[in-house]
């Protein structure tokens, strides 16, 4: 029986993935990796809802992604960083921040607080009509600074996204992202909602410009692919995440680095050189 059990399945790529009835809510979908996973779910036909605080980028993405379709986005402005915010799930966070306790509050309000938050407000709409074969799908994004404790791009001109060494707050706000994940998961998979954890490492963006523009060398340096990642990197795994394909997969954590945690930080040269010792 178990030899025939794909018989009456359609395992068809249009059919594991097809994105036309799904509806989207990416926080921080003006921009960076937000905007990424926007645009690939709003052109393969989903009905998206991108978050932020300023309506101005907002209505600008909006419109630009509409203009490319076939799916349709709207949009929201809200500030997540306090509970009164979320009340306004594809969870994007937010910028680097220095020392100051007050700043160090505020990467947790935006990356654990409002990721909690926002996923228990929503709570009703995830579990309505969910079922095991067509689960409801969380995504949090992290970073891989969750798992390293170094930012190989820090110098005295600063970090990859602010001046200054910026990661004490933002390296453990994203290690708890990635444990919140799995507990989430823990929770709600007996409901059908699937919650899972993504850790991209460089990926250009408006929070990533900082870095890029003044370490770009020490950047490529330490990249064992060559380069960072783009947009089809970090789309193409959103939209399996959330496909009919990963229906099954819950609890767990996606690193998109192009390995460079994996190989130490060793360039592309570093690694063919080591493979002929």
């Amino acid at each position: 029986m178990a030899a025939h059990a794909a018989a009456s399945s359609n395992l068809s790529v249009p059919t594991l993935f097809n994105f036309t009835s799904h509806v989207v809510l990416i926080t921080g979908g003006a921009s960076g990796l937000g905007e990424m996973a926007a645009q690939a779910f709003v052109q393969n036909g989903a009905r998206v809802i991108i978050a932020s605080r300023i309506q101005a980028e907002l209505e600008k993405t909006s419109r630009r992604l509409n203009d490319l379709g076939p799916g349709k986005c709207d949009w929201v402005v809200a500030d997540l960083k306090d509970k009164k915010g979320c009340e306004i799930w594809l969870r994007r966070g937010a910028p680097y921040d220095d020392f100051p306790e007050s700043g160090w509050d505020k990467i947790y309000a935006l990356n654990v607080k409002a990721m909690f938050y926002t996923t228990v407000l929503l709570h009703n709409l995830l579990t309505k009509g969910a079922t095991a074969d067509h689960p409801s799908r969380v995504i949090n994004i992290a970073s891989m600074a969750a798992i390293m404790t170094t930012d190989v791009t820090v110098g005295e001109e600063g970090g990859l996204a602010a001046p200054g060494s910026g990661t004490w707050s933002y390296g453990p706000s994203k290690a708890a992202c990635i444990h919140l994940s799995k507990m989430q998961a823990s929770k709600l998979v007996s409901e059908h909602v699937t919650v899972n954890c993504v850790c991209p490492g460089a990926f250009p963006s408006r929070m990533t410009q900082f870095g890029f523009d003044k370490a770009a060398e020490a950047m490529a340096a330490v990249q064992p692919t060559g380069r960072s990642g783009n947009p089809e990197d970090f789309a193409g795994l959103i939209l399996f995440i959330s496909s009919m394909g990963a229906a099954h997969i819950t609890g767990n954590v996606f690193e998109i680095d192009g390995g460079s945690v994996l190989s130490g930080f060793k360039s592309k040269k570093q690694n063919k050189r080591e493979s002929r010792m």
